[in-house]
């Protein structure tokens, strides 16, 4: 996802505030010691690659690098965004950013945090040549090329605390882009060899890797607290455990044997019994995580009208209101857009949006009409990663394709995360699959600009729309937030009519925690606020 993950900034730029609401939750039960010392046991997974943060764009390496590194800003659990490394970010015409950070910081070599580690690490981030996962996020900064190597003109050092960012155009919620994994800072040492700094990161942030050998692929990482770390998210522990499970089931049954303290995802067959099993130690609360299945634009009878009728007829095919309340027991919410109710300018009345809506009579009927352009041949399939708990809605939905639409439909499982990534960054995918986005900072912007924009690092689907891209140029342009999300709720309409993706559902954050971990929380973006967290 991220769904990514997989962000922050002071009162500076008071555009850039916006706070969630309903996004966190209350204190868990203390113990009657706790030890600063002790390490939290947490799931995660296998990161797709190397840990260098403008390549890594999943939850499994965010979990990671949003923890060993330490950003300008950082979020707290309702989304508001706090000073980290910056101490100010101010602008007065939202297009050109003076931004000065905190003096004496080191990364856990010795080497001093100055602005010159943020503008390398953009500078290398955006390099075309580079091929980073995350380079999209300095397209608005001048100099940016998708084509060539070019480099950010937009970028310059003024002295060892201060660098400024010139954007090619005014956009008001740059600021709030500023704690997401892209814009971390890297030590000199990181340019002598990428690929072993990214095996072994040096970082800056609350916690460090514990030796060079900590991370056990595709078993598990171990970090521990770094001391040389002075900003706000102090650690109030000894260090993380973070095991990679193949499966939700196999977390969860270690969550109940007391081998793991925390689980940020409750595996579907157990929604229904988890608060029962771990008593006054669960949470449901809101989250920016978004669920779609994309079907690739150039993928066969999904392209020009015939595929514009047949993305209608299968999203009316898919009965979301029946599989949120049967699979996952009321913990979704039927999708009306593309981004999530707990970001402001979310809307659940746009225009178009009856497609998102089970109707089998109009499906059928455009599903025909596709026919009648050209017939339908093969079997309907969403790929998806078989660690993830995904085969039981993925199984519902294309049922419920296959039984309104008279199609062959079924999933298509991958065995692990890292391996469906990659056949889907690779292009060689030949089925839909299943996506889905973990904002990456709290704006309206991110659910739709990485993913839709023609070129965008997570446009999966390589969805192109002049359209799309036109207003959300226009948005961008914007001084405040507030007229921007008008011009982003009007791309929505642009994609409610090509449906790149088919959106299926908004998801809460279902997690539960162990009788000797405390201060549990989890933030607007579903992960677990792990430097509160007490063990005793």
């Amino acid at each position: 996802m991220k769904i990514k993950r997989w962000v922050a900034i002071s009162a500076v730029v008071a555009a850039g505030a916006m706070v969630l609401a309903g996004c966190s939750a209350g204190a868990s039960p203390t113990p009657t010691s706790t030890s600063s010392t002790a390490v939290i046991t947490v799931n995660g997974s296998e990161p797709q690659n190397p840990l260098i943060p403008t390549n890594t764009n999943e939850t499994g390496g965010g979990k990671i690098t949003d923890n060993i590194f330490a950003g300008l800003v950082y979020y707290k659990a309702d989304g508001s965004p706090v000073n980290d490394v910056a101490e100010s970010i101010k602008t007065t015409d939202a297009q050109n950013y003076t931004i000065k950070i905190k003096p004496g910081l080191k990364f856990t070599n010795g080497e001093a945090v100055t602005a010159k580690s943020f503008v390398d690490a953009w500078q290398y981030g955006a390099l075309f040549s580079n091929k980073q996962l995350n380079s999209y996020f300095f397209e608005s900064i001048q100099g940016f090329s998708y084509d060539k190597d070019s480099p950010l003109t937009g970028l310059k050092v003024v002295d060892s605390t201060t660098f400024t960012v010139a954007l090619v155009d005014k956009e008001a919620d740059f600021p709030l882009r500023l704690g997401y994994t892209a814009f971390m800072p890297l030590p000199a040492v990181a340019f002598k060899d990428m690929t072993a700094f990214g095996a072994s990161p040096i970082g800056n942030g609350p916690y460090k890797i514990k030796s060079p050998t900590a991370w056990q692929h595709n078993v598990k990482i171990d970090l521990v607290v770094n001391p040389a770390y002075t900003g706000p998210r102090k650690p109030k522990n000894g260090g993380l455990s973070i095991i990679f499970y193949a499966t939700e089931d196999a977390a969860y049954a270690e969550l109940q044997s007391g081998s793991l303290d925390v689980l940020d995802s409750v595996p579907n067959t157990d929604l229904a019994n988890y608060t029962t099993d771990f008593p006054g130690r669960t949470v449901n609360q809101p989250a920016a995580i978004f669920q779609s299945f994309t079907i690739p634009s150039n993928l066969a009878h999904f392209t020009g009208a015939e595929g514009k009728l047949r993305r209608q007829a299968i999203s009316m095919a898919v009965n979301r209101d029946q599989i949120t309340k049967v699979i996952f027991q009321g913990t979704r919410t039927p999708a009306t857009d593309f981004t999530s109710p707990v970001i402001a300018g979310y809307s659940k009345n746009l225009p178009g949006s009856g497609v998102l809506k089970y109707n089998p009579t109009e499906a059928k009927k455009a599903w025909a009409a596709a026919d009648a352009i050209s017939p339908w041949t093969g079997s309907f399939q969403i790929a998806y990663n078989a660690d993830g708990g995904h085969q039981a809605w993925v199984d519902a939905v294309t049922n419920s394709i296959k039984n309104t639409l008279g199609i062959d439909s079924s999933g298509a499982p991958y065995p692990t995360f890292a391996q469906f990534r990659t056949v889907i960054t690779n292009r060689t995918i030949k089925t839909a699959f299943r996506t889905g986005w973990q904002a990456d900072y709290p704006a309206l912007f991110n659910f739709l600009g990485p993913l839709y924009a023609t070129k965008a690092g997570s446009n999966d689907g390589d969805y192109s729309s002049a359209a799309f891209d036109a207003l959300l140029k226009q948005g961008q342009a914007q001084t405040d937030v507030a007229s921007a999300n008008k011009l982003f709720q009007k791309a929505q309409g642009v994609l409610l009519a090509d449906l790149p993706v088919v959106p299926l559902w908004y998801s809460n954050v279902t997690g539960a925690y162990g009788k000797t971990v405390s201060n549990v929380k989890f933030g607007w973006n579903s992960v677990p606020i792990y430097t509160d967290i007490s063990k005793g």
